[in-house]
């Protein structure tokens, strides 16, 4: 039985891309979907969501960890690292030292924990040059899952997610359809029954070399150098945001559904 659901993380948990303006913070993402269905069959079942983009793991973990302690969850989700790989001298096994010591806490306490690897790049050229990063990320993570119970999300073995139509405008957040996949996923691991259904997109279309560098020149223009500006300014995309379900509490789908 699963009541007390706590998500923990970045960008990713608080599901940026799938946007929803009727939403908290006006994203929805996997992490609502998965407690939309666990709200349905779990009676008593309470949500809280601390997730805020652009946080480094350093940071979810001295920001979030301890008030979800605090909640006594009986499940916790927990993605971070996405954001420290994307920076060239990140050490990783101090990083998911870090990680490893969170989730013997969470362990602890009496919670499952839900972790997930990275996804696979290979298909793009922006994920591609930090794909060996992930990778070692990866190992560190199927790890700690071995080694103190948590169950696993596996991304880097979702093939579809290398569909760039599961991907949002900016190539660095799942769209709604991507974010569906997750939940199906975690629903999945966790052994819960649902009626959510993947996309059927059928085959990619043709992209010419063209079309592709006006693409690739758009992106640049309208969301690279945007994210270049804020990190030599120092700044974060979450800066001004706040976890968008700050507290346990039932859940329930914002008054515009999809």
């Amino acid at each position: 039985m699963t009541n007390r659901l706590v998500c923990l993380g970045d960008s990713f948990t608080e599901g940026v891309g799938d946007d929803d303006p009727a939403a908290p913070n006006g994203v929805r993402g996997w992490a609502d979907r998965v407690a939309s269905v666990l709200a349905g069959v779990e009676p008593g079942f309470r949500y809280a969501n601390l997730a805020v983009r652009g946080k480094l793991l350093p940071q979810v973990l001295a920001e979030q960890l301890e008030p979800a302690l605090a909640m006594e969850p009986d499940l916790v989700t927990l993605y971070a690292g996405g954001n420290d790989l994307m920076r060239p001298k990140a050490d990783i096994d101090a990083l998911t030292g870090s990680y490893e010591r969170a989730v013997s806490r969470l362990r602890g306490a009496g919670a499952r924990v839900v972790l997930f690897t990275g996804v696979d790049g290979v298909e793009d050229a922006l994920f591609r040059t930090i794909r060996g990063r992930v990778a070692i990320y990866n190992e560190h993570v199927r790890g700690i899952a071995a080694r103190h119970g948590a169950l696993l999300v596996d991304m880097w073995a979702m093939r579809q997610l290398r569909d760039r139509r599961l991907w949002s405008a900016d190539r660095l957040h799942l769209n709604a359809l991507g974010h569906n996949e997750i939940a199906i996923a975690l629903l999945d691991v966790l052994g819960v029954a649902h009626r959510l259904a993947p996309a059927v997109l059928g085959p990619r279309p043709r992209v010419s070399p063209k079309q592709q560098r006006t693409a690739n020149l758009r992106w640049g223009r309208e969301h690279a150098l945007p994210w270049i500006g804020r990190r030599l300014r120092g700044e974060s995309s979450g800066d001004t945001i706040h976890p968008k379900r700050p507290a346990l509490a039932p859940f329930e789908e914002p008054a515009l559904k999809r």
